[in-house]
C-alpha cells in the first residue's frame, strides 16, 4: 500500500510521494532519518516513471527544467549534509512545518 499511495501522488502531484512516504516508512520501523534517505531513492524512482509518463503525453517540457538542475543539485547536496547534523526532533518539526505550510498556500492561494 505505501508504494501504491507514494506512486499515485507522485503521477498526480510530481514529487508528492515522499510526503506520504516518510510517514509510512516511519511507522515500518525505519528511524527518521533513514526513513527520509529512503524515500529519496524511492521517489527518485517514481519521479522517473512519472517523468517518462509526462512526456510520452506531452505534458513536461524539459527544456523549460534544465536552467534550475545546478542549483537544484547543489541544493541537494547541502540539505544531504545538514539531515547529518539536523537533530531528530528539529527535523520532524521542519517536515512537519513544511506540510502545513504546502497545505496551507494549496488551499489558499
Amino acid at each position: 500500500m505505501l508504494g501504491a499511495a507514494c506512486g499515485l501522488l507522485n503521477g498526480l502531484f510530481g514529487a508528492g510521494g515522499g510526503v506520504v512516504a516518510v510517514p509510512l516508512l516511519r511507522l515500518t520501523g525505519l528511524p527518521e532519518k533513514e526513513a527520509h534517505g529512503t524515500s529519496v531513492a524511492f521517489v527518485l524512482l517514481l519521479c522517473l516513471v512519472t517523468l517518462t509518463s509526462y512526456i510520452i503525453k506531452g505534458q513536461a517540457d524539459v527544456a523549460a527544467a534544465l536552467p534550475y538542475i545546478p542549483a537544484g543539485l547543489g541544493g541537494a547536496a547541502v540539505g544531504s549534509l545538514f539531515l547529518k547534523k539536523i537533530p531528530t526532533d528539529a527535523l520532524r518539526r521542519v517536515f512537519g512545518a513544511l506540510i502545513i505550510a504546502g497545505a496551507v498556500r494549496t488551499l489558499f492561494i
